[in-house]
């Protein structure tokens, strides 16, 4: 760094290593592939806690750990179906 300093290119290095990292961030796609695995993600993960929830339901002892992650299996899977996450918020 000290020697871009001295040349006088460290604010022309900054700008090109700036350019090259954000490049791929301003493509639609890659936005678009992004949010749609998060939601893939989300329904995936919430449709297993349903299902560890139920089978803990099923066994009396573990029947309100069961509930609570049943619930929160359901809402992580509708969160992931109707949810919109914005950058800009």
């Amino acid at each position: 760094m000290a020697v871009l300093e001295a040349c006088g290119l460290l604010s022309y290095a900054e700008e090109v290593v700036v350019t090259v990292t954000d490049v791929w961030w301003h493509r639609p796609w890659v936005r678009m592939t992004e949010s749609i695995l998060g939601h893939v993600a989300a329904l995936i993960v919430g449709f297993v806690m349903m299902v560890v929830g139920l089978a803990l339901g099923v066994t009396i002892v573990l029947l309100p750990v069961g509930i609570v992650i049943g619930f929160l299996g359901v809402a992580i899977f509708i969160g992931g179906l109707f949810a919109r996450i914005n950058q800009k918020a």
